[in-house]
C-alpha cells in the first residue's frame, strides 16, 4: 500500500503498462499510487482511479482490483471510476468489448482513452486524444470539492 499525502486523487495501474505515467502526463492532478492501494490517513477518503489496458489481461487485472475494492478490505478508499487504455488501434473485438462492459460494472464510471499512435514515438503531449479532456473535466469536478461524490 502506498502512503497518501495531499493526492486530488491517486492513478493505480492494475498491471505494469497500465498508461499511468502517459495519463500523468497529460491529465494534471493526480500522483502515481505505484500499483498500489493508497493507505488512507485519518480524515477525507483517498480518491482513486484505476488505469488498464483494453487487451484481455488487463481488464481481467481490472476486475480483479474491482473485486478488491468491492470486498470491504480497502476503507478510506473512494474509487471514482476505471480507465480504459486502448491496447492496439481500431475497434476491440466483440469478446473484449464484452468483457470491458462486464468489467466497468464494477465501478462507478468508466472513460475510454483511444490508441494514439504518436504516443509511441515520443512524450504523449500532442495530439491529445479529445476523451483526455472529458476525463481530465470530470475528475476536476469529482476532486474539486474536498467532498467524496
Amino acid at each position: 500500500m502506498q502512503s497518501a499525502r495531499g493526492a486530488r486523487w491517486w492513478w493505480l495501474g492494475c498491471h505494469g503498462g497500465a498508461g499511468v505515467t502517459s495519463l500523468g502526463m497529460v491529465v494534471p492532478g493526480g500522483t502515481d499510487a505505484s500499483r498500489c492501494w493508497p493507505i488512507p490517513p485519518m480524515g477525507p477518503p483517498q480518491r482513486v482511479v484505476l488505469v488498464a489496458r483494453s487487451h484481455a489481461s488487463g481488464l481481467q487485472a481490472a476486475q480483479l482490483a474491482a473485486r478488491q475494492w468491492a470486498s470491504g478490505s480497502l476503507p478510506g478508499v473512494e474509487v471514482l471510476g476505471l480507465v480504459v487504455v486502448a491496447d492496439a488501434p481500431g475497434k476491440l473485438p466483440a469478446p473484449l468489448r464484452d468483457l470491458q462492459k462486464l468489467v466497468s460494472g464494477g465501478f462507478p464510471r468508466t472513460w475510454t482513452v483511444p490508441w494514439a499512435e504518436s504516443w509511441r514515438l515520443s512524450r504523449p503531449v500532442d495530439p491529445v486524444p479529445r476523451e483526455l479532456a472529458r476525463l481530465a473535466r470530470d475528475l476536476q469536478a469529482l476532486t474539486e470539492s474536498g467532498v467524496p461524490q
